[in-house]
């Protein structure tokens, strides 16, 4: 690629340390392809579509569009396969992040926990069934654990419940807050095995007898993502829907662990995006005859930011090449995806103190992170439960109820 350097400093001008140097040409146009779509389709709507609480359908086929994890150039170590490289993945959902919260969360609850489910939980037939559907967004997943009742400790009290007669598998229960549900294909959902009392995974499928569905209102986070309310009554689901390798909590831990990544990938994304919108406003907007990126309390807030950025994308660069060689650690998660949610709050708050009573209102996009920042800090592990992994880690002690 010519000019690369000049390319990469282009995208990403706040890594300073240049994590992205590690990026394959042909990624690298795979992301440049993407963005282009977001630009084009998403950037003119985005804040409408927030204001509504809707998800921009229509707008976002454009990016299914750019082969974001169906492009050849992705396996081209590795043909036959269904995975991409965990750097490649770290930059996209960064890059997405940085745009919008939602349209991210969207995607990855796709890409990330429905995917892997599929990828992890699947038997070699099972994967070649759904995977390459899934990968080109031909069919659209999400990931069915979360419930009313049971969010942090879906490992010893999943309700849901799943009885075994014959052939088939009849599930009933609920599940809440499952980003994408209302509009998924495929739904993953996770229930009781009532005969074994182990966790398995079932596949249900759109429209079928006795699942409903509806959208959760009135968020002021991820406002353009439809979370939802996942209703099942009696809903029978065949053993070949079944995916076999997930036959117990440990099964969906492994899921949990791979994607977690994501989480922290999504704090380094918003802190960028931040800082963007940040400085955007900073450098145009006058006052006492100056652009008040020149005054010293601004600078120092800005320079934090930045800190926090960069802090942010070394600890998810490092994570997603130990994934890359195969060390998916539970602890190395966690403490990623803690330290990267907790500095986002941070992050977006000085965007938005930056930007004044301005910072308040959508025009300047610091608002979007600073209330979408919110979410991210509590889903994928709450930010208390992934410092107990850490402190059980630290200490040799589990301090879980």
């Amino acid at each position: 690629m010519e000019n690369r350097e000049q390319v990469l400093k282009e995208m990403y001008p706040e890594d300073i340390l240049k994590f992205s140097e590690n990026l394959t040409d042909g990624e690298i146009v795979v992301l440049q392809r993407v963005r282009k779509a977001v630009e084009e389709h998403l950037k003119p709507v985005i804040n409408d579509y927030w204001k509504r609480g809707e998800f921009p359908f229509e707008e976002f086929k454009h990016v299914a569009k750019t082969g974001l994890i169906s492009d050849p150039v992705l396996f081209e170590n590795q043909p036959n396969q269904f995975t991409w490289r965990n750097t490649y993945f770290l930059f996209l959902a960064y890059d997405l992040y940085k745009f919008d919260a939602s349209i991210a969360t969207f995607f990855g609850v796709h890409a990330g926990l429905g995917y892997f489910s599929f990828l992890l939980g699947g038997s070699p037939e099972q994967q070649m069934r759904w995977l390459p559907k899934l990968q080109n967004f031909e069919l659209q997943t999400c990931f069915a654990l979360t419930e009313p009742e049971h969010g942090s400790d879906t490992a010893a009290g999943l309700s849901t419940t799943a009885r075994r007669e014959g052939d088939k598998w009849i599930i009933n229960g609920e599940k809440r807050w499952i980003g994408g549900a209302s509009s998924a294909d495929l739904i993953p959902v996770y229930a009781r095995d009532l005969e074994d009392n182990k966790v398995k995974c079932f596949i249900v499928e759109k429209g079928q007898k006795g699942l409903s569905v509806d959208d959760i209102d009135d968020k002021i986070a991820l406002r353009i993502v439809q979370n939802g309310n996942i209703h099942l009554d009696n809903v029978e689901v065949s053993e070949s829907n079944r995916l076999q390798n997930i036959n117990g909590f440990k099964d969906v831990a492994k899921v949990l662990y791979a994607t977690r990544a994501g989480v922290a990938y999504a704090g380094a994304g918003m802190m960028a995006g931040s800082l963007e919108a940040a400085l955007e406003y900073t450098t145009n907007r006058v006052q006492f005859g100056k652009p008040i990126a020149s005054f010293q309390l601004v600078q120092e807030k800005l320079a934090r930011m930045q800190a926090n950025a960069v802090n942010a994308l070394a600890l998810s660069a490092r994570l997603a090449e130990l994934q890359e060689r195969g060390e998916f650690s539970e602890i190395n998660a966690s403490l990623a995806k803690m330290n990267n949610s907790l500095r986002l709050r941070e992050t977006a708050a000085l965007g938005r103190e930056v930007c004044g009573g301005n910072g308040i209102t959508l025009e300047r996009n610091v608002a979007r992170f600073f209330c979408d920042a919110e979410a991210i800090y509590s889903y994928e592990g709450t930010h208390e439960m992934n410092a107990l992994i850490i402190g059980r880690k630290l200490t040799g002690i589990s301090a879980f109820v």
